[in-house]
């Protein structure tokens, strides 16, 4: 069955193989789109359903902005049976990948793409255009973090004020990080990128095979105080103290050898007191 390949024209189609019938397992397809210069590109799905999954992990289709997986932005991955938005490239070029592995097959999906003049590019009201044409959220538009391409986002901010980081605390509701020194916590997690609570918990569960460990209890007080920090009112948001991250690589790392484990965890970038308002002891 055709897997992939290179698109040139200024529109066209790609399916998963056997569409719409069950693709089969083992699947990895890359499709290489190219259009004109001075053009981008708007690729919209349809009939989408791939195996359903919290993370994307197993089966799923991923588009990055870019000639190569290697370069550029991720677009976007999606797997489950909601449809993808509608993705619109930076420049001439997208990368679409599809992987399956041996478990479920479903339908797979159908999607078609364009060749749109940076001159015809319209972004939606809630959208700025960066003078490429990539259209990005209007909040992050003098934001202080660079998102266009040439950073035209962050030109003429002179007036500008950020907005402080404010977050406010939630109860503890992963049960494998409930009963520690503290009970709320707080996201997003800004110094590991979690969203929220779900999230945070789906990474967690790979670390639940470790309960025989006699050193558990002192790698889930780390783990929790990594995933869930603590969330305190008067001190913010804490990371845990590099001494909880010490004593527990120390107390486990042997055994996680046993399970090919390597230790997951830089202590050195953890704040190095004891004060209970700079560093946590879950």
């Amino acid at each position: 069955t055709e897997c992939g390949g290179q698109k040139t024209g200024p529109y066209g189609y790609l399916a998963t193989p056997n569409h719409p019938k069950p693709y089969p397992h083992q699947q990895l397809c890359t499709w290489r789109i190219s259009v004109e210069e001075g053009h981008v590109i708007r690729l919209s799905f349809r009939n989408f359903s791939l195996e359903t999954q919290d993370v994307c992990e197993f089966d799923y289709v991923e588009v990055h902005d870019s000639a190569d997986t290697g370069t550029g932005r991720v677009l976007g991955r999606y797997c489950g049976t909601s449809l993808p938005p509608e993705l619109t490239s930076s420049g001439p070029q997208i990368t679409v990948v599809f992987v399956a592995d041996e478990g479920v097959a479903d339908s797979g999906f159908n999607a078609s793409y364009q060749a749109i003049s940076l001159s015809e590019r319209t972004c939606s009201p809630p959208q700025f255009a960066c003078s490429s044409g990539e259209c990005l959220h209007q909040e992050w538009l003098c934001d202080g973090w660079t998102d266009c391409a040439d950073g035209t986002d962050e030109h003429d901010c002179d007036n500008s004020t950020y907005p402080p980081f404010s977050s406010s605390c939630e109860p503890i509701e992963v049960e494998m990080c409930q009963g520690l020194s503290y009970n709320l916590t707080s996201f997003p997690n800004i110094w590991l990128s979690i969203a929220d609570q779900r999230e945070a918990a789906t990474l967690l569960r790979q670390y639940m095979v470790l309960m025989e460990l006699a050193c558990f209890q002192t790698l889930r007080r780390l783990v929790c105080g990594m995933f869930m920090p603590h969330c305190s009112p008067q001190g913010g948001v804490l990371q845990p103290c590099r001494s909880v991250c010490s004593w527990a690589e120390q107390q486990c790392s042997q055994a996680l050898d046993v399970f090919t484990f390597s230790w997951p965890f830089n202590c050195h970038l953890l704040p190095d007191s004891q004060d209970p308002m700079e560093c946590s002891s879950p």
